[in-house]
């Protein structure tokens, strides 16, 4: 796609319904949650995506890109195809708790975690909490330390109890369908949306009145998650790969991602130069280097 695509009106995009994979349902004791497989083997690869998007992403940038492996992507509590308990599946260890049902259930064994922002800390929850079925984190411009950042203006407010479910719906019919293809716009830069993804992404699931409610709601409670996280970092036993981009302009990555890596035993830190926060969709063959090094183990 052309630069001059980012001049266009963007408006139409929260009307495409994209091509969505088709997903299974896995059963958790906590009720389902959707998930999409390719390939097959012992090498086995799974997805977690970042704000604002669903499994899809991650499948569309990397799949192309890992042959040999067994790739399992799965929309996170309330986005995509997977259902919430609004409240009660907020964060990212709550999240991580269920993904983590999940893979038990459809028998994962060993695997390289990749998550992507939002996606990091939920993956590194998920290592944790799970050591022995962890060959590696792979963690792309991930959310690490609790700051005041732009979802919590435009969206805590919609995770508010009782009222945020209507702010959802009112700000849908009339602010979305501008704000929203503004934001997925701006994750690239300073990128461009590759045309492929802005053909197949179904960015009418991603950017429905409900995941923006669970947006607001995961940026309430996701502060004291982060904080947990970062405590117990010294005791993450999987080896760790950060990248991200120094022209991100979702994350800053040498405040996050290379903080993450220092604190971890076995951490690395890459920085890309002038990669933003898509690096799954700017850099997929060094994201795949850097899950291929640890689906070898």
């Amino acid at each position: 796609m052309s630069k001059e695509g980012l001049s266009a009106d963007p408006r139409s995009l929260l009307e495409r319904p994209g091509r969505a994979l088709t997903r299974k349902l896995v059963a958790t004791d906590d009720g389902p949650l959707a998930y999409v497989e390719i390939g097959g083997g012992d090498r086995v690869v799974v997805l977690v995506h970042g704000v604002l998007t669903v499994l899809d992403d991650m499948m569309l940038a990397l799949a192309g890109h890992l042959p040999g492996h067994r790739l399992i992507a799965l929309d996170r509590p309330g986005f995509g195809q997977s259902p919430r308990r609004s409240g009660l599946d907020a964060g990212a260890l709550r999240q991580a708790e269920r993904l983590n049902r999940a893979l038990v259930r459809l028998d994962v064994g060993p695997a390289v975690l990749v998550g992507h922002s939002f996606g990091g800390p939920v993956v590194l929850a998920m290592a944790m909490a799970e050591p022995e079925r962890t060959r590696g984190v792979v963690s792309l411009a991930p959310l690490v330390l609790p700051e005041a950042r732009l979802e919590h203006l435009l969206f805590g407010p919609r995770g508010w109890p009782l009222v945020g479910g209507w702010l959802a719906g009112w700000s849908h019919q009339g602010l979305d369908r501008a704000l929203l293809p503004l934001l997925w716009r701006a994750m690239f830069l300073p990128q461009v949306m590759p045309a492929a993804l802005e053909t197949a992404f179904p960015f009418a699931l991603a950017g429905e009145a409900g995941a923006t409610r669970h947006v607001g709601e995961d940026s309430l409670v996701v502060g004291p998650d982060l904080l947990a996280l970062l405590a117990r970092a010294r005791g993450l036993t999987a080896p760790l790969h950060v990248l991200g981009g120094t022209a991100d302009l979702v994350i800053n990555n040498l405040l996050h991602g290379q903080v993450l890596a220092a604190m971890a035993p076995r951490g690395r830190f890459t920085l890309l130069p002038g990669v933003g926060h898509m690096i799954h969709h700017a850099a997929p063959r060094m994201v795949a280097a850097a899950i291929q090094a640890f689906s070898k183990v």
